[in-house]
């Protein structure tokens, strides 16, 4: 190695030149030498590995190996040995420059650890998008566990950075550190929910990715497109983008649709308002009147028996319609609506239908319809539960009910 420190020098003294500049061009001659050799070197072996990986890939049935190669893992392993060559030489070519020796081989260190790093990137991101083509994980957080894992590795990269750049030892300079710690844990407090959030999203199933999603809180309604460490990624049903604090799902209330979406149908839950006013017992008139209905003709013909029976039993007086057991056009119209919705060929047959009478407001009097839809996709739900809203409107004048209108007092 003598030889090598000094290849040229003795030829540039020869030459007549002064020792001080003889050390310096003999310096820049070998490094200006070494870089090339470097380049080469790295270039040949990029080549070399790169299409070892490619050949490897393509007789490989996992894709991981091809992931590994987009992700230019291959490449960033390629410049290792040129690294490690530089630093066997550095100390040659700097030999009589101490100073300039120390800076560069502290520096060819650095570059080592953040190398290592650069690959340690390239790895664990081929791992998730590897992890994401598995069909059993392409719901989870993958994304979340990645970035602590990356996190980890910069947070040694940069205490070992420091470690090199002040000569203090790597466990010196941790534990003085750890003196530090709740500045630290301050600092990194988002990260720190933004994992235990994760772990605990994860573990309980909360909320997947392509859940459909509402977070009144953050206006957040649509589907979930990403969980990171930090942040939930929801797309909103307008086309936009919210962004949700990852610790905020289990710290806050969010509504997960993946129930109704995997059950047999949507809910439809709306209420129309009748008034109290139209509210009425029904006269034999009023009943004959409402056989002509055929949803409900038979079930008038069996309850009107069975109600005349029983008045008869009682011996009530009917002069009076309060007396006795009568029928009334709101109870009419719910068994009309009840059949109504039960034969309709949009509603699930096999789950809840219901139409009930909710507790009386200043409005009147609300009756709410209940079903779930068969077709759980917005669009046709919204037509569905619209389809039934402009029946029940339009047949309510039928039993001479009216719905309540606000109105704002002004004569016409």
């Amino acid at each position: 190695m003598k030889n090598l420190r000094h290849l040229l020098y003795d030829y540039f003294v020869e030459a007549g030149l002064s020792e001080s500049t003889a050390q310096y061009l003999n310096m820049l001659v070998l490094l200006l030498a070494l870089l090339i050799i470097l380049f080469i070197i790295d270039f040949i072996i990029k080549r070399i590995l790169v299409n070892m990986f490619n050949a490897f890939a393509a007789k490989t049935k996992s894709n991981f190996d091809d992931i590994l190669v987009a992700n230019k893992t291959p490449r960033n392993v390629a410049h290792i040995i040129p690294l490690i060559i530089a630093i066997e030489f550095i100390p040659d070519i700097f030999s009589d420059f101490d100073f300039a020796e120390n800076i560069i081989e502290k520096g060819l260190q650095v570059c080592g650890i953040v190398l290592t790093l650069w690959i340690i990137r390239s790895v664990l991101h081929s791992i998730k998008d590897y992890l994401k083509t598995v069909e059993r994980l392409k719901d989870k957080p993958i994304a979340s566990y990645i970035q602590v894992f990356m996190i980890f590795a910069w947070v040694i990269g940069l205490f070992s950075v420091f470690a090199i750049l002040t000569g203090i030892s790597f466990w010196k300079f941790v534990t003085t550190l750890g003196a530090a710690s709740a500045v630290i844990i301050l600092v990194f407090r988002d990260t720190i929910l933004g994992f235990v959030a994760s772990i605990q999203v994860s573990i309980n199933d909360m909320v997947r990715i392509g859940d459909w999603i509402t977070f009144e809180k953050y206006g957040a309604d649509g589907d979930v497109t990403e969980i990171t460490l930090a942040t939930v990624k929801v797309q909103n049903f307008d086309k936009t983008i919210t962004t949700i604090p990852t610790y905020a799902l289990i710290s806050d209330s969010v509504k997960n649709w993946r129930g109704m979406e995997s059950s047999g149908g949507r809910r439809i839950k709306r209420s129309i308002i009748l008034t109290a006013k139209s509210i009425k017992y029904l006269t034999e008139a009023d009943i004959e009147r409402f056989k002509r209905i055929e949803r409900i003709s038979q079930y008038l013909i069996t309850r009107e028996k069975d109600i005349n029976a029983y008045n008869k039993e009682i011996n009530a007086d009917k002069s009076v319609l309060l007396n006795g057991r009568n029928l009334t056009n709101i109870g009419v119209f719910r068994k009309y609506m009840q059949t109504y919705i039960e034969n309709h060929s949009g509603v699930n047959k096999d789950m809840t239908i219901m139409v009930r009478q909710l507790a009386p407001t200043s409005q009147g009097l609300p009756l709410e319809i209940y079903c779930f839809s068969r077709d759980k996709r917005w669009v046709n739900y919204e037509y569905i539960m619209a389809d039934i809203f402009d029946h029940a409107l339009a047949a309510v004048t039928y039993f001479d009910l009216e719905i309540f209108e606000l109105t704002t007092g002004i004569a016409e």
